[in-house]
């Protein structure tokens, strides 16, 4: 029997979208990683009924999560909550009490305005635990728990505080603890897999699945998700290890079916597999409509600067002229948005940096600025080897608004990356 867990996600500001939600995603690899299936998330706003309404919901989970709602206003009541949940009357734990006070007082200098009155009071508000919990010690300022059921009836409640930076390493220390080590020795292991398809959209690979079921793999024992992220698409598979067989069956249905479009079986994205082909090599980047989101991505990554040298933005036409040193001319005989201009700015990346490597990208990324020739999306891509004497040049058309057309613009010139150096 699985072990199932779900997540409560609080915060007014993230139930309005002010915030968005990084908890909930975080908390759920977690989880998966250590064989435990998650049933739902469920985002909150700051009001205790609203999040009793949450637990009770989850109440045949065997492992409750929950981030956020642990500081000293008094909005932040999950504690208090969650010990009413579990059955369990709130107690001070003075020791706790006194830990978060010395905390409290090293960060004073930053807080001149905040009295000892007002300091004490949240302090001990923190510090006001359902009885039987173990404390998770404070990352921040605010402990963590793990609430077990009373007499055993119900779920384990962990509780954690809501900034990731405070959630992320308390985790850690959770799940050393003998209460939840409880609930996890329990799970068994589940496998995990990721295939990273480009140029293929999810109804083909609906399509792909029904004719897979049909030649008799058990799609039933698989957990398949599709996912479109950043133009490409990921299928996300999660399985019991005694259904490998099928989980092979299917990858291979998937690599007979689109062997053109598979450019990743073992998970690795394309912004790895453009590191290491550029292992050695050096890259420079003139880019116009990205306005520096494809320098951004190509430096995301820890130690690219073992190959990536720099990158000009040159968005209008004598920028590209000064600075990537297109001449005037091609810009006066095909447009600023034209192959002809897009390769000159690969070209003037190489020469200005003295790398081996160029990218150059022009394109109209919207809303506004499209003509019937050039309507808004349109991108012209080159990427050069110039040490190799190799060329790439790509015009496409992107769907979407400004920000898509301009993300997926990087994918577009990774993959044509790729293909140049591969």
């Amino acid at each position: 029997m699985s072990v199932r867990a779900g997540i409560v996600v609080t915060g007014t500001e993230v139930l309005s979208g002010i915030v968005a939600d990084r908890n909930g995603p975080w908390l759920s690899e977690r989880l998966r990683e250590r064989g435990i299936e998650v049933a739902h998330i469920v985002i909150v706003g700051d009001r205790p009924v609203d999040v009793r309404a949450a637990l009770e919901f989850l109440r045949s989970c065997d492992l409750i999560v929950t981030s956020g709602g642990l500081g000293p206003t008094a909005d932040d009541l999950t504690a208090d909550v969650v010990g009413a949940f579990a059955g369990r009357p709130m107690v001070l734990d003075g020791a706790l009490e006194e830990r978060i006070l010395a905390i409290l007082r090293r960060n004073r200098a930053r807080w001149r305005s905040y009295s000892e009155e007002a300091m004490r009071a949240g302090n001990r508000k923190q510090a006001i635990v359902p009885e039987g919990a173990t404390i998770l010690e404070p990352v921040g300022t605010a402990p963590g728990l793990v609430v077990p059921p009373r007499a055993g009836d119900g779920p384990t409640v962990l509780v954690l505080p809501g900034p990731p930076r405070e959630l992320q390493p308390m985790w850690e220390d959770a799940v050393g603890t003998t209460a939840l080590r409880a609930v996890l020795d329990r799970a068994g292991v589940l496998e995990q897999r990721m295939l990273r398809l480009y140029g293929v959209p999810e109804s083909e690979i609906a399509q792909s699945l029904l004719a897979i079921e049909a030649d008799g793999v058990a799609l039933d024992r698989l957990e398949i998700t599709t996912c479109l992220r950043r133009g490409e698409l990921e299928i996300a598979t999660v399985f019991d290890p005694s259904a490998a067989p099928a989980y092979d069956a299917f990858a291979a249905g998937i690599r007979e079916r689109h062997a053109d479009q598979l450019f990743s079986e073992d998970g690795a994205t394309i912004d790895e597999q453009v590191a290491g082909l550029l292992d050695g090599r050096a890259i420079a980047v003139a880019e116009s409509c990205t306005g520096g989101l494809m320098a951004a991505r190509l430096t995301e990554r820890a130690g690219s600067s073992a190959y990536v040298l720099g990158g000009v933005v040159v968005y209008s036409d004598e920028a590209k002229v000064a600075f990537a040193d297109v001449p005037a001319a091609l810009i006066e005989a095909h447009g600023a948005v034209s192959p002809e201009v897009a390769a000159a700015l690969a070209d003037g990346a190489c020469a200005r940096f003295a790398a081996e490597v160029g990218i150059g990208i022009t394109g109209i990324a919207g809303p506004g600025g499209g003509t019937a020739e050039k309507p808004v999306g349109t991108v012209c891509l080159s990427v050069v080897d110039a040490a190799a004497g190799r060329r790439l040049d790509r015009t496409v058309q992107l769907p979407g608004d400004r920000a898509m057309v301009r993300d997926r613009t990087t994918t577009v010139a990774l993959h044509m990356l790729r293909g140049l150096l591969g």
